[in-house]
């Protein structure tokens, strides 16, 4: 388990490679046995624990915004919807993000994204909207598999004051793992505001993402968050070694 919780970025990336803004953030969280969870991860990448288990989100957004720093955002293919499968891992004590699939309506955006941070973005059909207090997103893959899909909407509750552990374990996440070339597994720095959070109840849900990314289906009632979003800076993805 790993014992960061910073809730405010310990260390900005001060030299990014890309920044981007993911806003109308839906986060829907299940428990899961560490075990089916590591099953799904490269040999010797730890699973991230909180009160006793492992955690896998079903997230979704407004894209904007993406592009270099200091040039303009990218136009059209820089703002999308996204929804991505994720889980959290640890390595000699560096806390990330592990995504099992990122699912987008832009073909151009995932190629690149496949090849520069080597992360398993798909394509497809993807809508993400926002209207007054409720949130409804839906996905059709069609690349690289055709068929999983995904139909979810949350209500969007009061803000949070305090943060719990758990808040804070699926928010406050300061870097991502990928699987660079050769299998070796690769980090990148992640730096952004504080969330800002909502309390949320999930409406309704039908999912198969999780079951394609090589997990069982979720169990149990699932936390469900919001918020309104903020921008982010990323490094350069740089290969670690695992620490076993």
């Amino acid at each position: 388990m790993s014992e960061h919780r910073a809730i405010d970025c310990p260390q900005p990336v001060q030299r990014a490679v890309m920044e981007q803004g993911w806003y109308d953030l839906a986060s829907i969280h299940w428990r899961y046995d560490a075990a089916d969870v590591a099953a799904v991860l490269p040999d010797g990448l730890q699973v991230d624990t909180h009160d006793g288990s492992a955690w896998v989100g079903l997230i979704s957004f407004a894209m904007r915004g993406i592009g270099p720093p200091h040039f303009p955002a990218v136009p059209y293919l820089g703002s999308f919807p996204e929804i991505n499968v994720r889980t959290y891992v640890v390595n000699d004590g560096v806390p990330g993000v592990w995504f099992c699939s990122l699912d987008i309506n832009r073909l151009l955006p995932t190629l690149v994204a496949r090849v520069t941070y080597r992360l398993p973005y798909c394509w497809g059909n993807a809508s993400h909207r926002r209207n007054g207090d409720t949130v409804a997103t839906e996905v059709h893959r069609r690349w690289p598999t055709r068929g999983p899909a995904s139909a979810f909407s949350i209500e969007v509750g009061e803000p949070i004051e305090e943060q719990s552990d758990l808040d804070i374990f699926v928010t406050a996440r300061w870097g991502l793992y990928s699987t660079g070339r050769g299998g070796r597994v690769r980090y990148a720095p992640v730096s952004h505001p504080r969330w800002p959070l909502n309390r949320a109840r999930l409406i309704g849900i039908d999912d198969s993402l999780l079951t394609a990314a090589g997990l069982p289906a979720p169990t149990g009632d699932p936390h469900v968050l919001f918020s309104d979003g903020v921008p982010v800076r990323i490094g350069l993805p740089h290969a670690v070694s695992l620490v076993h």
